[in-house]
């Protein structure tokens, strides 16, 4: 007999969408499927709630009482009423030390002001990898410090891979927030103890769903913890090789409609 899941908590880029960052065809008919029978969906990233949106409304997760997740579990909102139903935010005194550290090692760091990202590089090809994934406007600020709306729920400091190391671990030994690289080239800078499984965890007592209900994919060490915590961890086959490892099951990866095989396999059994 198969686990009836209540909540599917879906990561977006390498797992809801493919390769050009869209959802396909068969992703988007199957999860309105899913959502008609019952299950909510969850869109869990690191990203700002203004780049969740458009997928969310493609999912017409609002007229099916869906939740966004963003910045990598730092708020939590009901989408079928926008209320906010969760906020944790970065200490202000702890950004001085972002600055200074991506100063430091010569790259980048930026945060959000609604439809916007903030930098003093807006030119950085990484910052415009960053516009591009979110369908935002970059807006240069003169001085950084001074110009970001306070408080914030998150930072990302951004460069090549091999060289964000040293801010990665620098911040790592700070131990006043949580780090996670959830590119290569993106390092999230979110309060200290945030991540998916945590506020999946919030969310789940709030709707009354104990942790077996819930199933979760994912592609990147930021979802690992989700995945870990899921009654059903589901891991994409272009997934991070740990990520693989905690999962229950691998489906295919993001360019070969994995995430509706997967709910065809454990969700739609009975329809």
């Amino acid at each position: 007999m198969k686990q009836d899941y209540r909540l599917l908590v879906l990561d977006l880029d390498g797992t809801l969408t493919n390769s050009k960052k869209e959802i396909s065809p068969r992703n988007l008919r199957t999860l309105l499927r899913l959502q008609q029978s019952g299950v909510r969906l969850v869109l869990a990233s690191g990203r700002p709630t203004y780049g969740i949106v458009p997928l969310a409304e493609q999912l017409q997760m609002k007229e099916n009482n869906g939740y966004i997740l963003s910045y990598n579990g730092g708020e939590i909102i009901d989408w079928s009423t926008g209320e906010l139903l969760y906020k944790n935010l970065l200490p202000d005194d702890v950004l001085p030390i972002l600055y200074q550290t991506a100063t430091d090692n010569r790259q980048t760091i930026l945060t959000y002001d609604n439809e916007c990202i903030l930098t003093e590089n807006p030119n950085d090809p990484y910052v415009q990898k960053e516009a591009f994934l979110n369908k935002m406007q970059v807006r240069r600020v003169e001085n950084f410090l001074q110009e970001i709306p306070l408080p914030l729920p998150k930072c990302l400091i951004v460069g090549e891979p091999e060289q964000l190391m040293k801010a990665e671990l620098s911040l790592r030994l700070q131990r006043q927030i949580s780090v996670y690289r959830s590119e290569p080239y993106f390092l999230e800078l979110v309060p200290l103890g945030i991540d998916k499984a945590r506020s999946i965890a919030v969310l789940s007592e709030k709707l009354g769903i104990t942790r077996e209900e819930v199933a979760a994919m994912g592609d990147g060490y930021n979802d690992l913890s989700m995945i870990k915590y899921a009654g059903l961890g589901i891991a994409m086959d272009n997934a991070q090789e740990p990520v693989k490892a905690a999962a229950d099951y691998i489906a295919p990866s993001n360019d070969e409609d994995g995430v509706a095989i997967a709910v065809e396999r454990y969700f739609l059994h009975a329809f």
